[in-house]
């Protein structure tokens, strides 16, 4: 069993905690899947699980907290504004009967269809009104996060994006730390496409690790929180232990050198949005 997870954390720039592991369920279907991997992740540790209005397994969410018997105060829930309804308060309001619970710690804008700005108002006022916790933005680029930070009286607190050492996107993360938004980093396994590189699979055989927990462990180091995805109870459990070795300087420089990206500051390579 995992080292006690809640003992890594980081402190948002609104000052709530966020663990730095959580799990995703993206495309993980809603009933016993999801409340599987949820269930299995809560029992090994995790506290921080992460889904959206799009994913449609908000209420298998929900279903798997309330049948683990772990204290809702003590875990950490993420769902994401769907952009194509145009009210992130009613939203957040049906997000909140879906999961069964009185409060979102973390909701997040889920794209920047339609621009960045338009929606921020409506998070700041489900904000206000006590519906969430903490608000955020996914998938904006460093332009767009500018946008959001010119317009908003409540900045965002998490810019959630696709991010690995093959999507190592430096501008966006410095642009990130320089406005105290914290990135968080999705897809870090790449759905699997990067688990048998063969940088990644030597570095893993040096360390005595798995290719996905140098994945991970990588992203951690890099300064982000990191929300593999996994259906799979043995899986989840591996990808927890990430705390207990460190990747040298060495190790993280030949890593950074996977990168397809530039150094983006772009959140994506292409859009599914208009």
């Amino acid at each position: 069993m995992p080292e006690q997870l809640t003992e890594h954390v980081r402190t948002l720039a609104d000052g709530a905690a966020i663990p730095i592991l959580g799990l995703g369920v993206w495309q993980v279907a809603n009933g016993r899947e999801t409340e599987n991997a949820v269930r299995w992740a809560l029992e090994l540790g995790y506290r921080h699980i992460d889904t959206a209005q799009a994913y449609g397994n908000e209420e298998s969410v929900g279903k798997a907290l309330r049948d683990s018997g772990v204290p809702r105060e003590e875990v950490f829930i993420t769902t994401k504004f769907f952009p194509r309804h145009r009210d992130p308060v009613a939203a957040a309001e049906d997000s909140l009967r879906r999961l069964g619970i009185e409060q979102i710690d973390l909701y997040i804008i889920h794209w920047p269809e339609g621009g960045p700005t338009w929606a921020w108002s409506g998070m700041e006022q489900a904000r206000e009104q006590g519906r969430v916790r903490s608000i955020g933005i996914s998938n904006f680029s460093t332009k767009e996060l500018d946008e959001v930070l010119g317009a908003a009286t409540t900045k965002p607190v998490v810019n959630q994006v696709q991010f690995s050492p093959f999507e190592y996107r430096r501008a966006l993360l410095e642009s990130c730390e320089q406005h105290g938004v914290v990135l968080e980093a999705y897809s870090p396994l790449g759905t699997g496409r990067h688990l048998d590189d063969r940088t990644i699979v030597e570095i893993a055989e040096r360390h005595g690790r798995t290719p996905a927990q140098i994945l991970i462990r990588w992203a951690i180091q890099r300064g982000t929180v990191v929300i593999p995805k996994s259906t799979h109870r043995e899986r989840i459990e591996e990808n927890a232990r990430v705390f207990d070795f460190e990747l040298s300087a060495e190790d993280m420089s030949e890593l950074d050198r996977l990168d397809r990206t530039g150094g983006t500051a772009a959140a994506r390579e292409g859009k599914w949005w208009s």
